[in-house]
């Protein structure tokens, strides 16, 4: 018998606390609810890189702490609406697109909102879920805000 067939699979969803981030949580769930899949909720974050004196630095544990905060209040909402999905959540410093990809290694799917930037604006800043397409180790969900 195989893993999705006992129903032990893994879906990792980027929850950044987007309006497309928590639409690509619903979607994980609904999907680990129909396949009997676990979900891993993970929001990655990096320290912004600040120029010039005078600016002021949070340390890294207040930007941990507010990241865990907001990806606990939005797996609380959202996941209880599907009681029946084992949702694990992680809070991890690091570039969002590469922390995903290294924790979709071994995951059924992976599934990310799309904040929306296309043509010039999306290839000058790059994009987590264009990156997630082309690098993931699984399949990838692209789940996309609202026009």
């Amino acid at each position: 018998m195989t893993d999705r067939e006992r129903g032990t699979g893994t879906i990792v969803v980027g929850v950044d606390g987007s309006a497309p981030s928590r639409r690509a949580l619903e979607w994980a769930l609904r999907q680990a609810e129909y396949e009997g899949a676990e979900v891993l909720a993970v929001h990655a974050w990096q320290m912004p890189a600040i120029y010039g004196s005078g600016a002021m630095v949070l340390p890294s544990e207040a930007f941990a702490d507010d990241t865990r905060t907001a990806l606990a209040a939005a797996v609380k909402a959202i996941a209880a609406q599907r009681p029946g999905v084992h949702v694990e959540q992680l809070v991890m410093e690091g570039n969002p697109a590469k922390v995903l990809i290294d924790k979709a290694k071994g995951a059924d799917l992976l599934v990310v909102g799309n904040r929306g930037h296309g043509g010039f604006v999306g290839a000058l800043i790059g994009s987590v879920s264009n990156y997630c397409v082309h690098h993931a180790p699984c399949p990838v969900v692209v789940i996309r805000g609202e026009e």
